[in-house]
């Protein structure tokens, strides 16, 4: 499972970064996806991260 952050949408309310800090990260005011591919333990969280992103600046692909 991959993650994606569109830059021009984020906000950087830091949400995803507290929901899964094993795939996402700030870097300066935007959050970034900073794995290639997201650990399987990690898998629910990314997807809730996307899920209760303010603005859908994530997208999730299998």
């Amino acid at each position: 499972m991959k993650a994606k952050i569109d830059p021009a949408i984020c906000i950087g309310c830091t949400l995803c970064v507290q929901t899964c800090p094993e795939v996402y990260r700030m870097e300066g005011e935007k959050a970034v996806v900073y794995v290639a591919i997201a650990p399987k333990a990690a898998e629910a969280a990314c997807k809730q991260a996307a899920e209760e992103c303010p603005v859908a600046a994530i997208v999730i692909t299998e």
